[in-house]
């Protein structure tokens, strides 16, 4: 079931996400319609918080080019254990913050523990595209956004322009 995505400024996007103590059928469902949500939009990762759920659980899909297999990723409780000292910059957007577009620079590489639906523990090496999407999906577990890392007028040039996205969508 596709979910509505949250837009900024929502407190909600905002907030720290507690852990997952049990990955139930309830969170399983729920990482399915982030993923239809995701795939939908068009994006390439999706957080809980986003669609309005307070939880640490991020979706993620690397695989654009053309033919490619399609490689979803669902990650419980995701953590960053490692990360490069070296640096890599990809122009960001975020489904909470429609049209907005940013340089932003984060590792290059970054190491990553997760459980599965199933409760699994994976971990794996995440380099590039698949790094930078990662990174940007947890920092949305603890309540931060990618325009975070810009400075603090084009910040705010880009909250207003979602309040005043906001208001009209009210209005329609």
């Amino acid at each position: 079931m596709k979910r509505n995505i949250v837009i900024h400024p929502d407190p909600r996007l905002r907030k720290l996400c507690p852990p997952v103590p049990d990955i139930t059928d309830e969170l399983r469902a729920l990482a399915s319609d982030m993923l239809e949500t995701m795939y939908d939009a068009p994006g390439i990762g999706l957080a809980a918080p986003q669609v309005g759920v307070l939880q640490r659980l991020i979706v993620l899909d690397c695989e654009k080019d053309d033919g490619a297999t399609p490689r979803p990723l669902v990650m419980f409780n995701p953590e960053v254990t490692a990360a490069s000292e070296e640096t890599g910059s990809y122009e960001e957007g975020c489904l909470s913050i429609p049209e907005h577009y940013a340089e932003v620079t984060r590792p290059k590489q970054v190491e990553v523990s997760w459980l599965d639906e199933s409760g699994k523990l994976h971990s794996e090496g995440f380099d590039g595209l698949w790094a930078t999407c990662v990174q940007h999906e947890i920092d949305h577990l603890n309540g931060k956004l990618f325009i975070d890392y810009l400075g603090p007028m084009k910040r705010q040039m880009i909250t207003r322009k979602m309040q005043k996205l906001k208001r009209e969508k009210a209005r329609a």
